[in-house]
């Protein structure tokens, strides 16, 4: 097969047969009853007059709302459509489909019932307090597809003005996800994660967030270089000081990151570095091969642009790395959030946890990448696990959990092994569930299949 040919027929192909289902569909989530309905005098107990009982309960003590309602399994998926991955500023309406898809993954992956809420506003104060309102009805909040600077203090002001916890994962999902496939990477080549010199192409809210989570996870903050559209962060960049107070997360890398104030652009950074981290402008020649080529022995290269990685994986090895992931699935060495997002989620919501740390992040991304170790997969082809293992969703979920508990975030204390088991059990359920749906012809087969 040769991949520069096959891969825009697959991708035609793609886009054809979204158009159909999504038509065919007409969305990809629904309603469906949790509770017994024996008979229609049951609506006595879900509905007047029994339902005033746990009215009154709640009344007392707020508290009983996760006892007696889908509270306690239930996040917000809330955007305003602004920054949508690789579509850009599409607006609220556009935005749905891709919040609909994230609250199925939460579903089918992580057990967690997810609400999509595209806001039709642009003002980040009104869209906290929005955000904050719905507080009642939510167990947690996943922010999405929200521009920067916005999205920075939009999550900021959340996670400390809410009891439930705030989750934007653009950034913490990505970063998350990236740190766990960078320390299986290190491994794999057989170098210290924390010595690693790692170059960050893209300055986005995504790449920004890595950077703090790499740092936070080990990485030393002088061996990270990042680079955005007009070269390489370093203390003298005066355009950048000149909107310190607008973009105070990249004035922060500018002054704690690039060791060595190398200047320029991503060719001078990627002189003798073990790794990039790249999530930025789509490619393939967003990364030239002659940039790879000038890395050190045993590069690994994160090309993460999405529909199309800055480089193809084939010719990123011709240069010499040694590993190469994407965001794709159809390539080895898949880095993607949807490894790390509903496991996440999950711990959050059996613990009912009143935020998600930055610990428990970390603690994500290394379940994450333990748990590919332990199952003996690593290899230059695989430094992660799969989206089809039903157990990693689970590992995640009991190592939040944990984290939660032991930073005093949680409002109920289970065990690791507890934890583990409730999580594996719910998702099993939503899957079960969903076959018995397709078997008995509730949710139909696709047309032609």
């Amino acid at each position: 097969m040769d991949p520069k040919k096959e891969l825009p027929n697959k991708v035609d192909e793609l886009s054809q047969e979204a158009l159909t289902l999504h038509a065919y569909y007409r969305g990809k989530i629904q309603i469906a009853p949790r509770c017994a309905v024996r008979n229609i005098d049951d609506f006595s107990i879900w509905y007047t007059p029994g339902v005033a009982v746990p009215c009154r309960a709640i009344e007392k003590d707020k508290s009983l709302v996760y006892d007696y309602t889908l509270k306690g399994n239930t996040i917000a998926v809330v955007s305003n459509g602004t920054r949508v991955l690789g579509l850009g500023n599409i607006g609220p309406e556009a935005g749905l489909p891709v919040m609909e898809g994230k609250a199925l993954l939460f579903k089918y992956l992580g057990g967690v019932d997810a609400v999509p809420i595209c806001l039709d506003t642009t003002d980040p104060d009104e869209f906290i307090q929005t955000v904050k309102c719905l507080q009642p009805s939510f167990g947690g909040i996943n922010l999405e597809d929200i521009e920067q600077p916005k999205c920075f203090y939009i999550l900021d002001r959340l996670r400390q003005e809410m009891s439930i916890p705030v989750w934007h994962d653009d950034q913490q999902g990505t970063a998350a996800v990236t740190v766990a496939g960078m320390i299986n990477a290190a491994k794999v080549v057989g170098k210290k994660f924390s010595d690693l010199n790692i170059v960050l192409i893209g300055a986005g809210a995504a790449n920004t967030c890595v950077a703090k989570m790499l740092i936070t996870a080990g990485a030393q903050p002088e061996n990270l270089i990042m680079v955005d559209s007009k070269g390489t962060l370093h203390k003298d960049r005066a355009d950048i000081e000149a909107k310190k107070e607008e973009y105070k997360e990249k004035w922060k890398l500018c002054l704690t990151t690039n060791g060595c104030q190398i200047k320029g652009g991503a060719a001078e950074a990627l002189q003798g570095a073990d790794a990039v981290v790249a999530l930025s402008k789509p490619g393939p020649g967003t990364i030239p091969a002659d940039w790879i080529k000038n890395m050190a022995a045993d590069a690994i290269v994160f090309a993460c642009a999405n529909p199309t990685p800055e480089i193809w994986p084939w010719e990123a090895k011709q240069a010499g790395a040694k590993i190469v992931a994407t965001g794709r699935s159809d390539f080895p060495n898949q880095v993607n959030n949807s490894l790390i997002f509903p496991g996440l989620f999950r711990g959050a919501l059996d613990v009912r946890a009143q935020a998600i740390t930055d610990d428990m992040c970390i603690a994500a991304a290394k379940a994450l990448a333990g748990y590919a170790e332990a199952q003996g997969i690593l290899s230059e082809d695989s430094i992660l696990p799969t989206m089809d293992e039903l157990d990693v969703f689970a590992a995640v979920a009991a190592a939040v959990g944990t984290k939660a508990i032991e930073q005093k975030v949680a409002r109920i204390n289970r065990s690791y092994d507890e934890l583990f088991a409730q999580a594996k059990t719910i998702i099993e359920q939503v899957r079960t569930l969903t076959d018995l749906m397709m078997h008995q012809q509730l949710i139909p087969q696709p047309p032609g299949d």
